[in-house]
């Protein structure tokens, strides 16, 4: 989900300020937003929900694009890469970040049922991991912090 968590929001303006961003980024770092790159981004952003690289290739061949696995993956590499994207471990799926450009370690809010994702400011958390890690001497090298529940619109259709 975009920083909006599971709120409704500009939906369009979402999508258009990603890439924007995602855009502006590469230029700065010299980094280069093929236009296969900027499509699956396009997609993360557009859905609001974890993706596989499958699911990924299914809308590609929808727009009548070649599509074959080794496309999604090496385009969700650049993207994850250069924080344009994040990998849910839970699911083995992706999301578009909510924040490109900033540094950050999200976590993620997944709703069990419809597999919506809102990132998940955990800073104090992170910091509260590492501490009590180094105290016994365990350097911390990964973390994904995922929670699993509810979105507000499936909650409310569970209550009905």
């Amino acid at each position: 989900m975009s920083s909006h968590g599971f709120a409704s929001h500009n939906h369009n303006a979402c999508i258009s300020n990603g890439v924007a961003a995602a855009e502006a980024a590469c230029l700065a770092s010299g980094l280069k937003l093929t236009a296969q790159r900027k499509r699956v981004l396009e997609i993360l952003l557009a859905e609001h929900r974890a993706m596989g690289a499958y699911d990924i290739l299914e809308v590609l061949r929808a727009d009548g694009q070649p599509a074959q696995p080794p496309v999604a993956y090496r385009a969700l590499a650049f993207l994850v890469e250069n924080g344009f994207a994040h990998k849910v471990e839970r699911l083995n799926a992706f999301v578009a970040c909510a924040h490109p450009g900033e540094e950050h370690a999200p976590g993620f809010l997944i709703c069990r049922m419809c597999k919506a994702v809102a990132e998940a400011p955990i800073a104090p958390l992170r910091r509260a991991l590492h501490k009590s890690a180094a105290l016994s001497g365990f350097a911390v090298e990964h973390v994904a912090i995922e929670a699993l529940g509810l979105c507000p619109n499936c909650t409310d259709r569970q209550t009905i």
